[in-house]
């Protein structure tokens, strides 16, 4: 049996965003929040915001993009109020906008949030929110529909109670991440990937073995039924009830390749042949080893591993994975 645990975990490290990006961006939110305060003060309103940095890059599930500049930071921007406003979203929305115009050339006032793109293509969201001191959760300035409930620190603390000591969760749902940036045609949201994930997390001690198991139970809950409910505040919200049937079809069918090269990997014998076929799934970031001498020098490495797993277990190794694989199933209907 092919063990690639090392090389996932060498594959976490380059799809991991690098340092230089993660530093950029925390600078630039700095500055934004610096610009947006001394506004709000100058002012001498009512109105003084408070931040709180969202999304992937909270999670550290944010991963370095393929396309150059396709990564990006939610700030969420949050007055704490004693009445509900009587300003329109709108006017919150022209109000951010105006304090930081001029921070980069490009600066777009979208339905959910102002968004500041930097030259290279990345770019931060500023969504804006009211919390009312009597009512359980913030609600979200949407242009077009008015104020929403929403509460993205509650997606956090969801996603972070669900974690286990070894984080390999957070791993997973950076390989998957990483697969969908690397497939040719539309694909979820990191948002609905990380849900996916998250609810149909199997663990093992190996990441391949484990990141294999997942993708199956997410694929046979997709087959039971096409939905992806949110989690937190706004609860019930089916993230996929808009999929096209092309998209549908085109995500299962993937899927199904993504499991099918994953079970010739880790049910074959040879590490060279588990590696190239991870590799067609999940691109040439998956590049620990570059040439034949390094995948015999593997090969050996992982025999090795092997046999001593094999002596340490009593000669059952990954549980049987061939037998199991197919009877991964989802338990219930997350979100109802």
């Amino acid at each position: 049996m092919a063990n690639c645990h090392k090389v996932f975990l060498d594959f976490d490290k380059k799809i991991f965003l690098v340092k230089s990006k993660r530093e950029s961006l925390l600078k630039a939110v700095i500055d934004l929040r610096a610009k947006i305060s001394k506004d709000f003060k100058s002012d001498g309103g009512e109105y003084l915001p408070r931040y709180a940095i969202q999304g992937s890059f909270e999670m550290d599930t944010i991963i370095n993009p393929l396309e150059k500049g396709d990564y990006d930071l939610d700030d969420g921007v949050y007055f704490d109020v004693d009445a509900v406003p009587s300003e329109t979203t709108s006017t919150f929305h022209r109000w951010i906008y105006e304090s930081i115009v001029g921070y980069t050339d490009n600066i777009v006032d979208k339905n959910p949030c102002v968004r500041v793109i930097f030259p290279d293509g990345h770019h931060i969201d500023l969504t804006i929110y009211y919390k009312h001191k009597f009512e359980s959760h913030p609600k979200l300035a949407h242009k077009s529909n008015g104020w929403i409930e929403s509460d993205p620190q509650e997606f956090i603390k969801w996603f972070e109670n669900r974690m286990d000591s070894d984080q390999q969760l957070r791993r997973i749902v950076r390989y998957l991440k990483a697969w969908a940036d690397f497939k040719a045609g539309a694909m979820p949201s990191g948002l609905i990937l990380t849900i996916l994930a998250t609810n149909n997390y199997i663990s093992d001690n190996r990441d391949d073995i484990a990141f294999l198991k997942t993708v199956t139970k997410i694929k046979n809950w997709l087959d039971i039924a096409f939905v992806c409910f949110r989690p937190t505040t706004p609860t019930n919200e089916d993230l996929l009830k808009n999929y096209s049937s092309t998209n549908r079809e085109y995500l299962k069918n993937s899927l199904n390749s993504l499991i099918d090269s994953g079970e010739q990997a880790i049910i074959g014998t040879s590490f060279k042949d588990a590696y190239y076929n991870w590799k067609k799934q999940l691109g040439d970031r998956f590049s620990g080893v570059t040439s034949d001498v390094g995948l015999q020098a593997e090969e050996m490495a992982n025999n090795l591993r092997e046999n001593k797993l094999n002596i340490n277990s009593g000669g059952v190794i990954g549980s049987n994975i061939s037998n199991k694989i197919s009877d991964v199933k989802p338990t219930k209907f997350y979100g109802k």
